[in-house]
């Protein structure tokens, strides 16, 4: 097994551990235990627990980066792509969180170490809607005068509903279909473009 992939089978073990008994309740040597690894192997790509804690929400956000960039690669117009972005940030978060049981409280309690982690995603996901906003208005598809201020914007809007999301706070009881025009109106009427009623 290569380095990288003992190190990934550790996080994926880790993960799995912190998911079902917590941090708190699940020791170094657990995760060595149920690696297959001994604990030489595990010190020798993190020093403590902490370190791991951060390896396993560098591979969720991982995920997540994939998956937009998945995105961000389909041949749709500019307005489509935003629209999907949004669902898949939105939808991927929750995923991550609901996959992730006991862990989820950890997320939510240690916000802190979770938003350093997340700094380097949030930079790139800011990026693919640079792009994304850019390549609109280039099309003449969006009015905007300053695009990388939209994108952020449109980041730390996304980043707000997250919670609300996973919680089923936002658009209760509504379906996918339903919603998506929904939030199509509100994120191109804030950027003072008229949507088209077939959005």
């Amino acid at each position: 097994m290569s380095i990288s992939k003992t190190r990934q089978k550790l996080v994926d073990v880790a993960r799995q551990l912190f998911a079902k008994n917590g941090i708190a309740n699940t020791t170094m040597n657990d995760i060595a235990v149920a690696s297959g690894k001994g604990r030489r192997t595990l010190y020798t790509y993190f020093n403590r627990k902490e370190d791991v804690y951060s390896a396993v929400i560098e591979s969720e956000l991982e995920r997540l980066s994939d998956k937009l960039d998945e995105v961000a690669g389909m041949k749709m117009r500019p307005q489509d792509k935003i629209i999907e972005l949004i669902y898949t940030h939105l939808s991927m978060i929750r995923e991550t969180v609901v996959r992730n049981g006991n862990l989820r409280a950890e997320f939510f309690r240690n916000i802190w170490m979770v938003e350093k982690v997340r700094k380097k995603f949030d930079e790139d996901e800011i990026e693919l809607f640079r792009k994304v906003y850019a390549e609109g208005k280039a099309d003449g598809e969006f009015d905007i005068e300053d695009v990388d201020l939209v994108a952020d914007i449109t980041h730390y809007c996304i980043k707000g509903l997250e919670v609300p999301f996973i919680y089923g706070r936002l658009g209760h009881g509504m379906t996918e279909e339903t919603s998506k025009p929904l939030v199509a109106k509100v994120v191109y009427g804030a950027l003072g473009k008229r949507i088209n009623n077939n959005v």
